[in-house]
């Protein structure tokens, strides 16, 4: 063996050498020396033993484990022809090489030729499968110098002839060659025509020694005959030209003794001969048996690997596997380590070529000898520029643990790779079936008749039969396509990849799993690691549409992945639930490789392996850490792939076909996982900084241990995870749980925040492996950007397909999903409830019973007992529903248990007989239907036998039945039940030994139970139970049926696949940031939990920074996305991990959360909104702890009583740490570069929380007022944003600033005052342009402080802040005049005389100095106002008479100054200087007389208004006259209308005495400016004689009496100017005046009803006239009770004093209106008509009063009720008004103006009637009881007698009959004097008429 090994290391080509050097310097500059290093040295497999010597004793170990060679690297330039390979191979060197003995350790170096070629610029050590120089041994011979250095092959190419000559004379000499006669003639035939140079063209006859020297089975002739052969190869010397054109399209069966004929079409003689390809490998594998020396195996393997890479000499499909197979065998059977590690490598880089050589294109190649010549450069072309060939370096090889040979012999080989042999043999020829295809049970695609037949088909038939069904033979006729190279280089891709899918399958025994190094293990292992390193880095084989497997005899095209598929899977499916750690990593690795690389094209399988797989063992209890953690770092590089995650979340959880939410599942368990509580605390020093990607250092292990076979960690699979470092501890699983969620996050972040593009394929790979390397060699994971920005997607990853992305749909998908989901939960709550749901959102279509059913029987995830219980209901409905549910069920063609238990499958059998017996009459019904040949007569008896069969179900399988039913009981219960006859006792038997031996069981059930016995009590069970691992048993039993429950479910899939029916298969990609909204919606709440879990509980930093970074990445998903509870939710959490509100607790961990949460506010302040609050209260507290730990003495008025522990002295030296405190100050001096909307919800934030400070500091003398000061700096920071973004601040701002001025504490109003001010002198500063009024709500807080504060200290500082602003910005106010004389108008009503007097001060001066410029700036009316409220000061008459003399004087000023524009003529209409400037003076003088509390001012007031109308008013327009009047003058008496105005009195007391000073005045001075103006104001008469109505129409007489005063007044002043129209309204108001007044009431009878209490008196009428004013009713009618109502006391009260009042208003109405008319200048004047009018009224009250008086039994009833305390009447009315009455009519009777004289006759009508009945009543009246009566009426009658007298004598005459008669009568009483004169002259006049006497 040595010597072999040193022979190797002389096979050195030194022109391949050159060329090697040059080549790698190309590739020298890529890699830096140190990767160098660390590639080579870092990482030696832990796994060395050193070789063992050829006698198998091991040799000594060394020290250091020594460095081993890499296991037979080929890189990819190798399998391309270079330029140069036609060159002529060189010569060898002169002198031998000497061979001298190694030490282990260089031995061990040299054991493979290192051609730095093959190196990939890294210097590993690779086998050159170029040509070597024929070693020194075999070179040894002279070789003379007559025979011809070189033969020429048929390609032109050259070949030594040394090469073949020496290894020929070898043979030649050997004593086997001497024995076999056929060896040595073709021996020396070969020589011969070497010698002659002949060979060249005709390599079989050369190769035929060769075979016959290995067939001797000698190992120094084998080792001869393989190094040529091996050599030959190299030189492309077996390449034989295809001689017949038409290329094969089936590669022909291999030679060999046992090789089946052909069966296409039956005869042999069309079969071509065996191809020299395929002899050179027959005799090649021939050479390998069980007992093959290792020297041979070491010449196979190499002779193998030559022929396999060789670019020239193309194996395919079963030689291929031959070689593959032989190989494989060495690795395993071999007992030397080196030759495993050699042929693991071999084989590794056969596997690697086969796959590196198929070209890819957009479109398949046309069949073409070019295609044979592959670069693994371009096979790539489709995905990405460049790929990383694939280098197994000593790092990264697959060291395999070196079988020890047992001693017997037999130990080991048994377990060869496959032992399915019917035999058992034990020879390693048995594995071939595994790789000739032997078919896997039903895994092979249907249809593959001639090997499912055939189990035990020899090695060397074809395998390529196996690939796809119709391989089978060629049919003679039908055309089909012509295969290509390429198209066989992929089928042999897919043999290859399909038979090692199956070798991985091969089920371990528990022996073989405890033992590593058994084969079996072993064979699973490398089988793994070959598929795991062809995903690795063939994936584009995979993904890419023109990877198509084509059959050859139909042309039927499979895609290559579709074929691969399923082993794949079914390999999965097998071996990621091992209990063997090394076989569960590398499935979770494939796994890893097949979500991120074949997720696009197996959606539903992830689905399965995920759901029934990945995830139960993540949350099984039984599952090891290990396991869990293997599986966590999977989905850790899922997690940090945004695309991947994001694509899962759409194509499961918002796919309604998918029954698991997939990222919704995973994120809750990596969250429970993250937040697991940790049973026992281990040590805190064993924990590696961090499971995730490791930096893979050396292992020493004790002498004891196995070596651990192949780690995943070996293998070089860029981002691979070193598994050794992981899943030690539950702190490290808490660890990598937590790593993960933070990975989603920053994934979700990459995503939907940072690019807003689909993101881009293109990436190259070189650099993406050099991250990789570069992460690994970190100690920490680097999640950098590049990995996680969108854009940088695996290059293992296939395209994905474009489906559009449309966000909306996948949300109504989603949708749909969880409400089918709560329909589901709904209904295995309660089915009823849950049908009505399903039906009413549609997922059930109508009530249709075969809808329900279909749903029912289709649907996943309903629970089996509410199906049963609810289709066992008793309702119609329900059996309906039931029967449409068995009726959907296909038993046809079963046997009759099978059949029940597919039926009792479909749901629970509930317990009730009633609803059992139901089920079953529907089965026995439904199995007749569709089973035709049944032993059973009829329906009945298959009820009855399905009854029974239960029973016995139940009796032999429920524990609480002690006595178990027999066969023979079973027989008999079931005796003549076949329409009376029995059934067929074997069938009952069957039946019975099935039910018996197999329970009916629902699956599920099955699956959930674990079926590990718990420990038995007792020593016994104790002794029983040593050495049993309960947890393992447990997770076997669950594990198997797990894979058997997927492997079920992929071959269902399978078959639908191949049906064709792929439903929902449509795998869509993300494109779209807007998914990650949802995606953080769904999970939040685990999110949230996972990382303030360990927050929580660990000190550990690293933890914690991680958790901080969760964080964060999290409050940017919410902010990017505004989920306002999300936000508030993760803020808010953050803030409290703060502890500053408890700092005594504080921890360092606090401290990062503080500089977390700082950073937060400064990234995320644009979406922060309402969160504001929880960052900005945090740094309150952070400036209050730093104050605390600085020794300043904090007030803390919120938490009086409890002493606060301080902070440790650490934290609070790191509080005041630059970190801090500038990341805080940030937080404030940033704020300028928050948008619009963020500056409001920060500027509201930080007045809260300054205003909690505020409180918090009680009246402290030095009040907390941090915030505000920060609210001062950001209003500074802010000043330049635009007006519209200053406003909204403003409105906060403002507000706050109202607020804290007012404060209770004056420290806290003082520095808030002198802040504003600052701030205001900073505003002034600025221009303000007209009609803006900023200014004006910036000093706004002034003025609400001056209102609001009482603190005369505050109000002073107020007056002082402004005077300093008038000072230094006086030319700059503009709006701002408004609030400063707001501010003033408030100080004038300030308590303290200091505050009044200085603001007055202030607001003279103003007046004085500035007034053109208030004016210009437009408060001249708030100046106005400003001064009347100073003369409103009641309490200082100083300076509000002062005020008054301000306000006069400022018209002559207003008139002059130019501003006011009195000069101009033309104004525009909106600037009229009267509104503008006038109206306000006048309105101050109204307000004064309104609301100004002295006397004397109001006095003052009223005087100077009225004097300045005088004085300008003839200046004014009429249509000023008008405001004036509406606006001024009439609204002085609106109390009179209302009784609302007289709220603004304090006192009754106050009201009565402006009523009877202010108003009184003010009343006479509105007529007087009347009479003034009168020609101006006569439009405006209307209004006044309303005004007066409003004044007489009251309650006090007073004000009447003034009223009617008042209109007389108007009246005669005016008289003469009266028109007639106004004449008419006068007559009109007096005609209202008397209606109004007239006590209708009176004569209601309901009024005299008596009430109980009528006893009391009644007030005196003198008593209410000091009342306050009610209006009196202004309708006459206005009270009519309702008929029949009655009256409550109080209430008749009220009308009785309204009586009262109205009877003594009307009688002030008649003398008012009895003085107007006998004024001279009135009766003149008013028009004749509107007298009459005026007579009317008169007339009516008259008769009122007469009617009244006349009723006596009214007045009786009356007086009884109380009305008054006499009896009433009403005397004073009647006469008074007839006697007025009397006065008018006669004298318009004897007006002689032509009118009047018109009006004469209704005159008479009016008067003659009163006159006579005046005579008649006055006639009546007793002289003893009526005296007043009689004294009332005597001048009324004198007047009636005198009048008479004086009508002409035609009048006289006509009524003498009427009137004489009456002043007769009248001689018969007492009369007075007048009277008596009266009818002196009546008779005098009779006497004269009648003639009785002469005129004198």
């Amino acid at each position: 063996m040595p010597n072999i090994l040193s022979h190797f290391a002389a096979m050195r080509d030194p022109v391949d050498e050159n060329r090697a050097r040059s080549a790698d310097g190309e590739r020298e500059r890529t890699a830096s020396p140190e990767h160098e290093a660390a590639e080579g040295e870092s990482h030696l497999p832990p796994d060395v033993s050193t070789t063992s010597s050829s006698n198998g004793i091991a040799a000594p170990r060394p020290e250091q484990p020594p460095r081993i060679p890499a296991a037979l690297t080929v890189s990819a330039q190798e399998h391309t022809q270079d330029p140069d390979d036609s060159a002529p191979p060189p010569t060898p060197p002169a002198k031998p090489v000497p061979s001298t003995p190694a030490s282990p350790a260089t031995r061990r170096e040299s054991t493979l030729p290192t051609s730095p070629r093959a190196a990939n610029g890294h210097g590993r050590p690779s086998v050159d499968s170029r040509p070597s120089t024929p070693n020194a041994r075999y070179s040894a011979r002279p070789s003379t110098d007559s025979h011809k250095r070189s033969l020429t092959l048929s390609k032109g190419n050259t070949v030594s002839v040394v090469l073949i000559s020496s290894a020929l004379e070898t043979i030649a000499a050997s004593k086997e060659a001497k024995r076999s006669v056929p060896l040595r003639e073709s021996v020396q035939r070969a020589l011969d025509m070497v010698k002659s140079g002949q060979g060249g063209d005709r390599p079989r006859e050369i190769f035929e020694p060769l075979r016959l020297a290995c067939e001797t089975r000698s190992e120094k002739l084998m080792i001869a005959s393989l190094d040529c052969i091996s050599k030959l190869i190299s030189y492309s010397f077996f390449a034989e030209s295809a001689s017949n054109p038409q290329r094969l399209s089936s590669p022909p069966p291999s030679p060999g003794p046992n090789s089946r004929p052909s069966m296409s079409n039956g005869s042999h003689t069309s079969l071509p001969p065996p191809s020299l390809v395929d002899l050179v490998v027959h005799t090649i594998t021939s050479c390998h048996t069980e007992s093959t020396p290792e020297t041979v195996s070491l010449q196979i393997v190499k002779a193998l690997l030559a022929l396999v890479l060789s670019p020239t000499i193309l194996v395919h499909q079963s030689s291929l596997l031959k070689a593959v197979r032989t190989v494989y065998n060495i690795f395993l059977l071999s007992v030397d380590p080196v030759n495993q590690m050699v042929a693991q490598g071999g084989l590794t880089q056969m596997v690697n070529h086969v796959f590196a050589r198929c070209k890819l294109s957009s479109s398949s190649f046309p069949p073409s000898d070019s295609t044979a010549t592959l670069s693994a450069r371009d096979n790539d072309s489709i995905k990405s520029p460049r790929r990383t060939p694939v280098v197994l370096s000593p790092r990264n090889s697959i060291p395999l643990p070196p079988s020890t040979p047992s001693i017997n012999g037999t130990d080991e080989t048994t377990s060869t790779l496959v032992q399915d042999d019917a035999e058992g043999s034990s020879t390693a020829a048995s594995q071939s079936e595994e790789l000739s295809g032997e078919p896997m049970e039903g895994g092979d695609i249907e249809g593959d008749a001639d090997s499912a037949h055939n189990p035990r088909r020899q090695a060397s038939e074809s395998a390529a039969s196996d690939a796809l069904p119709e391989e089978e033979a060629e049919p003679a006729g039908p055309p089909h396509r012509q295969l290509s190279t390429n198209d066989l280089f992929f089928k042999d891709a897919f043999l290859v990849f399909r038979a090692l899918c199956k070798l991985t399958m091969k089920p371990l025994n528990s022996e073989s799993e405890r033992d590593l190094k058994s084969h079996a293990m072993r064979s699973k292992l490398l089988s793994l690691h070959l598929v795991l390193m062809i995903l690795n880095s063939h994936m584009p084989i995979f993904v890419s549409p023109s990877a198509i497997i084509y059959s050859s005899s139909s042309s039927e095209a499979t895609p290559f992945i579709q074929a691969a598929s399923q082993y794949l899977c079914l390999s999965l499916s097998r071996n990621a639930v091992s209990p063997v750690p090394q076989v569960f990593e590398i499935s979770v690795e494939i796994f890893w490789r097949v979500i991120s690389g074949l997720r696009t094209k197996l959606k539903k399988e992830i689905e399965v392996l995920l759901h029934e797989i990945f995830i139960p063992i993540l949350e099984m209890k039984t599952s090891t850490l290990k396991q869990k953690a293997v599986i966590l770092s999977m989905l850790q590089r899922l997690c940090q792939e945004p695309q991947a995650l994001v694509e899962i979340y759409l194509n499961y959880d918002c796919d309604s076909e998918a029954a698991d939410n997939i990222y919704e599942h995973l994120m809750n368990i990596i969250s429970k996982i993250g937040t697991a509580p940790i049973s026992s605390v281990p040590q805190k020093g064993n924990d590696p900084n961090s499971p995730a990607l490791q930096p893979q250092t050396k292992h020493h292990h004790g002498a004891g241990q196995v070596p651990p076979s192949f780690s995943t960690a070996s293998l070089s699979v860029p981002g691979n995870v070193d598994v050794s470092t992981i899943g030690n501890s539950e702190v490290q699983l808490r660890r990598q749980g937590l790593e993960c969620l933070v990975a989603v996050l920053k994934s979700l972040v990459a995503w939907g925040t940072t690019s807003t593009s689909p993101p881009e394929h293109v990436q190259d790979p070189m650099t993406r492996s050099q991250v990789e390397e570069a992460r690994r060699d970190n100690s920490t994971p680097d999640v950098t950007t590049d990995r996680l920005s969108p854009a940088a997607i695996d290059p293992t990853r296939g395209p994905t397909p474009e489906l559009v992305d449309d966000p909306t749909k996948f949300e109504s998908a989603k949708q749909k999903k969880t409400t089918l989901l709560e329909g589901i939960k709904k209904f295995n709550f309660k089915p009823k409830r849950g049908i009505e749901f399903l039906i009413e959102t549609g997922f059930i279509p109508s009530k249709d019973p075969k809808d329900i059913a279909r749903f029912l029987l289709e649907t996943d995830g309903l629970n089996k007992t509410a199906i049963g219980e609810y289709l066992g209901e008793g309702d119609e409905e329900n059996i309906a529903i039931m029967h449409a549910f068995v009726d959907m069920m296909d038993l046809s063609n079963m046997p009759f248990v099978d059949a029940l238990r597919t039926f009792l499958q479909a749901f629970r059998l509930p317990g009730e007989a009633q609803k059992i017996d139901r089920f079953m009459l529907k089965f026995a019904e439904r199995y007749i239907a569709t089973n035709a040949n049944t032993p059973f007569t009829n329906a009945d008896t298959a009820y009855v036998l399905a009854y029974s069969t239960i029973l016995l179900n139940t009796d032999a399988h429920n524990p609480q039945v002690k006595n178990r039913m027999t066969k023979q009981g079973f027989f008999a219960n079931n005796r003549g039940i076949n329409d009376g006859q029995d059934l067929p006792e074997d069938l009952l038997s069957a039946i019975y030994d099935d039910i018996v031996n197999n329970e009916i069981r629902m699956k599920d059930e099955v699956e959930a139970m674990p079926t590990v016995a718990a420990p038995a009590p007792g020593i016994a069970g104790v002794l029983a139970n040593v050495g049993r691992d309960f947890q393992k048993e447990a997770y076997m039993a669950q594990s198997n049926s797990m894979a058997n429950k997927t492997e079920a479910l992929f071959r269902t899939l399978m078959r639908s696949q191949r049906r064709g029916t792929k439903s929902n298969e449509q795998f869509f990609s993300a494109s779209h940031f807007v998914h990650v909204r949802p995606m953080f919606e769904v999970a939040w709440i685990p999110f949230l939990a996972g990382l303030s879990g360990p927050l929580q509980d660990t000190d550990d930093l690293e933890v914690v920074e991680l958790c901080l970074e969760g964080f964060k990445a999290a409050i940017h998903i919410v902010c990017f996305f505004d989920l306002e509870l999300e936000r508030n939710a993760f803020v808010s959490t953050l803030a409290k991990f703060t502890f500053l509100n408890n700092l005594g607790e504080m921890k360092t961990k606090n401290m990062e959360a503080i500089k977390a949460l700082l950073d937060v506010a400064v990234t995320e302040g644009n979406h922060l909104k309402a969160s504001w609050r929880e960052v900005l209260t945090c740094v309150s507290q952070l400036e209050h702890m730093q104050l605390l730990s600085s020794g300043v003495d904090v007030p803390d008025a919120g938490r009086k009583g409890r002493a606060r522990k301080p902070p440790t002295e650490e934290l609070a030296n790191e509080s005041r740490s630059t970190h801090i405190t500038v990341a805080a100050d940030m937080v404030f001096s940033l704020s300028h570069y928050l948008s619009g909307t963020a500056i409001v919800d920060f500027v509201r934030a930080l007045c809260d929380v300054s205003w909690e400070e505020i409180q918090s500091s009680g009246l402290s003398q030095h009040p907390r007022l941090f915030s505000l000061q920060k609210l001062v700096e950001i209003s500074y920071y802010n000043m330049n944003r635009i007006r519209l973004e200053w406003s909204n601040m403003w409105d906060i701002l403002g507000e706050h600033f109202n607020q804290v001025c007012c404060h209770k504490n004056p420290h806290v109003g003082f520095f808030a005052l002198d802040a504003l001010r600052q701030l205001a002198m900073r505003f002034l500063e600025k221009e303000e342009l007209p009609h803006f009024k900023f200014q004006k709500d910036f000093l706004r807080p002034f003025e609400y402080t001056m209102i609001h504060n009482s603190n005369p200290d505050i109000r002073d500082m107020v007056l002082q802040c402004l005077q300093q602003m008038i000072q230094a910005r006086v030319h700059n106010l503009r709006s701002g005049w408004r609030t400063m004389f707001a501010v003033f108008s408030a100080a004038s009503k300030a308590a303290t005389e200091r505050i009044a007097s200085s603001a007055f001060e202030i607001v003279t001066r103003l007046n004085k100095e500035h007034f053109p410029s208030i004016v210009r700036h437009g408060s001249f009316a708030d100046l106005t106002v400003c001064i009347t409220d100073f003369c409103k000061v009641s309490k200082y008459q100083k300076i509000s008479l002062l005020a008054i003399g301000m306000l006069r004087d400022i018209i002559p000023t207003m008139l002059e100054c130019p501003e006011c524009g009195f000069k101009e003529t033309n104004h525009p209409a909106t600037d009229d200087p009267m509104i503008k400037y006038w109206f306000p003076v006048l309105f101050g003088f109204y307000d004064v007389i309104m609301n100004g509390e002295d006397l004397e001012v109001r006095r003052l007031a009223l005087d100077s208004l009225f004097s300045t109308l005088k004085t300008y008013g003839s200046t004014y327009p009429v249509e000023f006259w008008d405001t004036v009047c509406q606006e001024l003058l009439f609204p002085i008496f609106a109390v009179l209308k209302s009784s609302q105005d007289l709220s603004r009195f304090s006192t009754q007391e106050d009201m009565s005495v402006w009523l009877s000073t202010t108003m009184i005045q003010a009343l006479r001075n509105l007529i007087d400016l009347y009479t003034f103006y009168f020609e101006t104001l006569e439009r405006f008469l209307d209004g006044l004689l309303d005004l007066l109505c409003v004044c007489i129409c009251q309650e006090n007489d007073t004000l009447a009496r003034i009223g009617t005063s008042c209109l007389q007044q108007l009246l005669e002043s005016n008289v003469k100017k009266l028109s007639p129209a106004r004449w008419e309204r006068v007559a009109t108001t007096f005609v209202r005046l008397f209606r109004t007044t007239t006590p209708h009431q009176l004569f209601d009878e309901s009024l005299r009803v008596e009430i109980d209490g009528n006893g009391v008196d009644i007030q005196d009428t003198a008593e209410s006239n000091d009342q306050a004013m009610i209006p009196a009713p202004l309708s006459p009618n206005s009270e009519q009770p309702k008929a029949g109502a009655r009256i409550s006391l109080n209430e008749r009260r009220r009308i009785f004093r309204q009586i009262i009042v109205k009877c003594v208003l009307q009688l002030l109405l008649i003398e008012t209106t009895n003085d107007l008319l006998r004024n001279d200048e009135v009766y003149n004047t008013i028009p004749p008509e509107h007298l009459l009018r005026l007579m009317g009224v008169l007339d009516h009250s008259y008769q009122f009063a007469r009617m009244f008086n006349e009723d006596k039994d009214l007045r009786i009833g009356l007086w009884k009720v109380g009305f008054m305390k006499h009896l009433p009447n009403l005397l004073k009315q009647e006469s008074s008004s007839a006697s007025t009455l009397v006065h008018v009519l006669l004298r318009m009777y004897y007006d002689p103006r032509p009118e009047h004289q018109a009006a004469r006759p209704q005159v008479a009508d009016r008067l003659m009637p009163l006159g006579l009945g005046v005579l008649q009543d006055f006639n009546k009246l007793r002289l003893d009881t009526q005296a007043k009566n009689i004294a009332a009426w005597t001048p009324v009658v004198a007047e009636i007698l005198q009048g008479f007298v004086r009508f002409d004598d035609k009048a006289f005459t006509r009524y003498l009959p009427a009137v004489y008669p009456l002043a007769t009568d009248l001689l018969s009483r007492e009369m007075a004097p007048e009277i008596r004169e009266g009818l002196r002259e009546y008779f005098l006049r009779v006497g004269y008429i009648q003639g009785i006497m002469e005129r004198s």
